[in-house]
């Protein structure tokens, strides 16, 4: 099986420059935990809930910040035609909860989750991400 046959397609996404308090609002509206984070057609990042909360509201930023500021940068991300296996033995390996999909030439085309994994009838794929992932880091 195929991620581009589990992925979540249509990705809600947010720039560099984009407020903390727009983003947030963003993920609550999409019952998300994460955004990725696009300059143009170029993937720059993804802010999750978490960095929002440790980077942000614990180190006494407001609102305003942009969510450059606390996105991660160094993005792990997979290709729509890998196979579902593959990307979940490279998820629990990186301890990822979700990755962009790309296709080959490097546009973005979705988002794989945990969740999507889970609920592809993959037993063994679920199995490898879901006891990767839950690892303490």
């Amino acid at each position: 099986m195929k991620i581009s046959e589990i992925m979540t397609r249509n990705v809600q996404t947010t720039a560099p420059d984009t407020p903390l308090h727009q983003a947030a609002a963003a993920m609550a509206r999409i019952d998300s935990g994460a955004l990725l984070v696009n300059d143009g057609d170029r993937l720059v990042g993804m802010v999750t809930d978490r960095d929002i909360v440790i980077r942000a509201v614990a180190a006494g930023l407001g609102v305003d910040t942009p969510v450059s500021r606390v996105m991660s940068g160094d993005i792990h991300y997979c290709f729509e035609d890998e196979d579902v296996q593959h990307v979940a033995s490279n998820m629990a390996q990186i301890q990822m909860r979700r990755l962009p999909v790309l296709s080959r030439e490097k546009r973005l085309v979705g988002v794989v989750s945990l969740g999507n994994i889970a609920a592809c009838r993959d037993a063994k794929a679920s199995d490898t991400v879901l006891r990767g992932v839950a690892q303490a880091h």
